[in-house]
């Protein structure tokens, strides 16, 4: 049972956490040209004037990891759909939450960098998110449609 479509998309998001962790989520330029501010999976940084300051964002790459670990695992869970259907239910909580720290950082907190009425530019990372987002609900759709049409043929015996 593990080449059913639900195992694609469960893996096509391990593969967008990979690229989210790989790629920065968020840019914004500066009132003067060299100034920018960036956001990836691991770090916020921002430059004013000659220096550049930077936070460490490590709750967030350890969500983004997380639910790569946790898609893999319920690959391997091809024989207990209810446990797959749970994963996908943490895992869809565990991106809201990052889509949350996500949306503050650029939104609320990146809105004293720079020009206020700019809100910047999201990049390939954050587009990767959004696109696990998509494959999670694909993933549970297909695993809950599995689950109806074994109890339905139970039922027929």
């Amino acid at each position: 049972m593990i080449q059913r479509i639900q195992t694609v998309f469960l893996f096509l998001i391990t593969v967008a956490m990979g690229i989210a962790l790989t790629n920065p989520i968020w840019e914004k330029a500066g009132l003067k040209s060299p100034e920018m501010a960036h956001l990836s999976a691991l770090q916020y940084s921002h430059q004013e004037g000659i220096t550049t300051y930077a936070d460490t964002i490590w709750y967030l790459a350890l969500l983004i990891a997380l639910v790569g670990l946790v898609s893999l695992y319920a690959i391997f869970q091809y024989r207990n759909r209810l446990t797959q259907t749970a994963l996908c239910a943490v895992n869809a909580l565990m991106l809201t939450a990052i889509m949350g720290i996500i949306l503050y950082r650029t939104l609320y907190a990146g809105k004293s960098y720079g020009n206020p009425a700019d809100q910047g530019t999201f990049l390939f990372g954050f587009y990767a998110i959004i696109a696990a987002l998509v494959f999670n609900a694909l993933a549970n759709r297909f695993i809950r449609r599995d689950e109806k049409l074994v109890r339905g043929s139970d039922r027929i015996r």
